[in-house]
């Protein structure tokens, strides 16, 4: 993401001004902007995330009707707030994890340009592309136990877990505290292309848009527009392995814990009773529809949220 204040035209295609290195403040607009970020992306499309994940930890088919169907049956039978449940663990966890992930993309921008002499200007491909991984890494290794715990919210019923707290006391009980990171490496293995390419193909994007129009900011639309290609690209490379981090995180309330060991024997396990496009691919057309939204509103609360903070400091309501 570009730096709050310096116009799209000048941080990507341009230079960076010296107001526009790193500091204290740029930090914290950094984590401030992508916690607002992610909070307002994934309560956006929580309904359709849980019914995915519901789907992907379960060997039932998957298709259109059969979402809609469970959305509509779980709104008749815990009414319309239990489409929402576990957004308060995916609140814990996303805030954090997309101010962590908005704040360290800025960061690793810096130190890889300054290693490879584009400091103050726009990246090459691969460092872009790295920038993103790392950043995605970053926020994962940091937060993912409450990935963990959103899981396990998501498909168990509210007797089974009450609340956030609860779910980790029950997991450190009875399954000990390793299994709060059961899943991690497909996780780490899924994000290194998704938050690669999704950062790449956003920056990418306004990059060319600058170039074409001359114009200094997208407008929101167009930013939203430049998130969901980004977002629809960055999942699909990495979906499979999102479907293998679900079995693998909720193997235990699932009682699949003997084939959701591995990550290989959980691949393996996937294709043979499912198939490689039913098992694999499960939920897939339905992250095109809420991958695409999620991502687009994250990009462009972010950028929109820099740009508001930037004109309250130019305007003298916060310290420079």
């Amino acid at each position: 993401m570009d730096h709050p204040g310096i116009p799209v035209a000048q941080a990507t295609v341009l230079t960076l001004s010296p107001s526009a290195q790193p500091n204290r403040w740029t930090v914290l607009d950094s984590l401030v902007c992508g916690a607002v970020a992610g909070a307002v992306a994934k309560t956006a499309i929580a309904p359709l995330d849980r019914t995915k994940i519901i789907f992907q930890v379960s060997s039932n088919r998957f298709s259109a009707k059969e979402a809609l169907r469970l959305l509509y049956c779980t709104y008749l039978k815990d009414g319309l707030l239990s489409l929402w449940r576990g957004n308060s663990a995916t609140m814990v966890r996303v805030v954090p994890y997309a101010a962590i992930q908005f704040c360290s993309h800025d960061q690793y921008k810096s130190i890889l340009g300054a290693h490879y002499g584009f400091q103050g200007k726009a990246l090459p491909p691969l460092p872009r592309f790295l920038a993103g991984s790392l950043a995605g890494t970053t926020a994962t290794m940091l937060t993912y136990p409450l990935d963990m715990v959103r899981a396990r919210m998501a498909v168990t019923a509210r007797e089974m877990y009450s609340n956030i707290l609860h779910v980790f006391v029950r997991i450190s009980q009875e399954e000990g505290l390793r299994t709060l990171y059961r899943g991690f490496t497909p996780t780490i293995l899924g994000v290194i292309p998704y938050a690669g390419i999704t950062f790449f193909t956003y920056e990418s994007l306004k990059k060319l848009h600058t170039e074409k129009t001359r114009r200094a900011q997208p407008y929101p639309h167009e930013r939203l527009a430049f998130g969901a290609c980004a977002g629809m690209i960055g999942q699909s490379a990495s979906y499979p392995l999102d479907v293998v981090r679900r079995r693998m995180q909720t193997a235990g309330v699932t009682g699949a814990a003997c084939c959701y060991g591995t990550v290989l024997g959980t691949l393996r396990h996937i294709v043979t009773t499912e198939g490689v496009a039913r098992g694999l691919y499960k939920g897939l057309s339905m992250n095109w529809v809420k991958g695409p939204i999620a991502v687009g509103v994250s990009f462009s609360t972010f950028d929109l949220a820099h740009d508001m903070l930037s004109r309250f400091r130019r305007a003298g309501h916060f310290p420079h």
